[in-house]
């Protein structure tokens, strides 16, 4: 399958508005054509048929709008979204984690000082019970030195598990890598959305100029069948059932109106803009937009995506963090544990069993012991404690090495379910790419039929060799067929960006180009008749070549 020209297969979709018009076709600049000139070869019309007199539907689309195109909207979605600043964001996190996890290997820092003050009885570890006034003092590096025990908060303090700090700290690893390639996941698949809604715009605005101009040939439909039953050409009947076609047309166009609004708001939401905010695609015509490079067959396709998408990336980093889990839970019993501290600063105190001032007697001629507060020295301590843990016996280790294995199949599990999900959305992104090309093929050819069709059947109706109802099947089918011309080529590029992201290629970088100058719409001519002027752009001069 080679990409489509834009000359037969691929024609810009307005194109197939422009054809076929019965009211307007005239070069701006120039007045419309005169309505029920003699070779219509029908009789004047009255000056204000009744279907003239009626109002036109009135517009739900307010004045104002915001010019946009895909590059734009990528831009923004990278910057905006929230989505993806919620990814980056976690990124950040699990990064100061592994920053955490390796920094276990430095010391704990403790400054600090403590007051120490007993009253009462004490036992001696000989069994004699004393009573005791006492009070300690101590500052410096560490704290809480009472006694002469060690400082019980050390200055510069270890206390980790070998096994958990190093594993730990490779699990870290794996989590930045998950974290990070959870976030190139994100933004693939918001801009992938971004894209979509995009295109659901410009279907959107399309269909509503389609609407328009079908519309408007509704219009002149009923005018004929208005004038042939007011001349006693055809019957009231026939009138009636146009003017009903006609109303269809008009809740159709309404409809596409409430369309191209709500493509507006959605896509709006995605780039964190205010959904008042009304968005209108720059592109002056839709033309399919061959992504992926073709043809490529789809076991390389596959092979493509199972090494760039990211989510697989993100799975196979679940996997090795699950491993290193499983290995830190087998080797715990044997992993010491580590406890050293270093403290160093000064320490004083006293107590009444010592007199104060030595030798003191009192006015009683006793020698007095009163509480004294002194001696203050300099003092380091320094501790070093390894022991080994059972958890629970050995039950507790059993159990969390069985729930580490749980862990490490779930996600080997997972990884393969993500494996299969990846392969079934480029598989049917590829079946949808290749019959969308075919589609558009066929409703190129039925555009053309239905409109030749059409055009036939208005020329022999005007020359009076039949009734104008009988246009009504031919419009219709005319009608629908432009429709279908439009969502061929509308859904064969979605399947294309929508391929294009299931390889896991970032699409800002192939999505984003700049509207070419020729397909900026021209100048708008007006469509007549009636009150309502609805924008139409004018048809391409001549075939242009799609760019892959």
């Amino acid at each position: 399958m080679s990409p489509p020209r834009i000359g037969g297969r691929a024609a810009a979709v307005l194109l197939m508005v422009g054809m076929g018009s019965v009211a307007a076709q005239q070069p701006p600049g120039e007045p419309p054509a005169k309505k029920n000139a003699p070779s219509d070869g029908l009789p004047p019309a009255p000056a204000k048929t009744t279907i003239e007199a009626e109002a036109a539907p009135k517009s739900i689309l307010q004045p104002g709008e915001n010019p946009i195109d895909l590059g734009t909207a990528l831009r923004l979605a990278g910057v905006e979204n929230p989505e993806l600043l919620l990814a980056r964001t976690r990124v950040s996190e699990v990064a100061a984690l592994r920053q955490l996890a390796a920094a276990q290997l430095l010391p704990n820092l403790n400054l600090g000082t403590n007051y120490d003050s007993h009253t009462g009885v004490l036992q001696q570890s000989t069994g004699n019970i004393l009573n005791v006034s006492r009070s300690a003092s101590y500052f410096g590096l560490g704290a809480n030195a009472v006694g002469a025990g060690t400082v019980n908060i050390p200055g510069l303090y270890y206390n980790l598990n070998v096994g958990d700090a190093w594993y730990g700290y490779l699990a870290s690893r794996q989590r930045v890598r998950t974290a990070t390639a959870a976030a190139d996941a994100a933004r693939n698949d918001v801009l992938l959305r971004v894209c979509l809604a995009y295109v659901d715009l410009l279907r959107g605005d399309c269909r509503r100029v389609i609407a328009a101009r079908n519309r408007a040939e509704a219009a002149e439909i009923t005018r004929l069948t208005t004038v042939f039953a007011e001349k006693g050409a055809g019957r009231k009947a026939d009138a009636d059932r146009a003017a009903v076609e006609l109303r269809k047309r008009d809740a159709e166009l309404a409809q596409a109106e409430a369309d191209t609004l709500t493509a507006s708001a959605r896509l709006a939401q995605l780039l964190n803009l205010d959904p008042s905010t009304r968005l209108k695609p720059i592109d002056g015509w839709v033309v399919p937009a061959p992504v992926v490079p073709d043809p490529i067959p789809l076991a390389e396709l596959i092979a493509i995506a199972m090494l760039e998408r990211p989510e697989l990336a993100a799975r196979r980093s679940e996997v090795r963090t699950a491993l290193y889990e499983l290995s830190n839970a087998k080797v715990l019993p044997f992993a010491p544990n580590v406890i050293l501290g270093y403290s160093a600063g000064g320490f004083g105190g006293g107590s009444n069993l010592i007199s104060t001032p030595p030798g003191f007697i009192g006015g009683n001629g006793q020698l007095q012991t009163g509480p004294r507060f002194g001696d203050f020295d300099g003092r380091s301590d320094f501790d070093v404690v390894v022991f080994w843990t059972l958890r629970n016996l050995g039950v507790g280790n059993v159990a969390l090495v069985r729930a580490a294995s749980s862990r490490m199949k779930q996600m080997r599990l997972r990884e393969l379910e993500t494996l299969n999900t990846v392969r079934a959305e480029v598989a049917e992104s590829k079946a949808k790419v290749d019959a969308r090309f075919l589609q558009i093929e066929a409703a190129e050819k039925a555009v053309k039929s239905s409109m030749e069709a059409y055009k036939e059947d208005l020329a022999r109706i005007k020359l009076g060799q039949g009734l104008p109802l009988e246009l009504v099947d031919s419009f219709r089918i005319l009608a629908r067929s432009r429709y279908e011309y439009l969502d061929a080529i509308i859904d064969y590029n979605r399947a294309q960006f929508q391929l294009w992201v299931y390889l896991g290629r970032p699409p800002a970088n192939a999505l984003a180009r700049p509207v070419p100058a020729e397909l900026v719409p021209p100048p708008m001519i007006e469509v007549q008749p009636g009150p309502r002027v609805v924008p139409i752009p004018r048809i391409l001069p001549s075939p242009l070549p799609v760019k892959p």
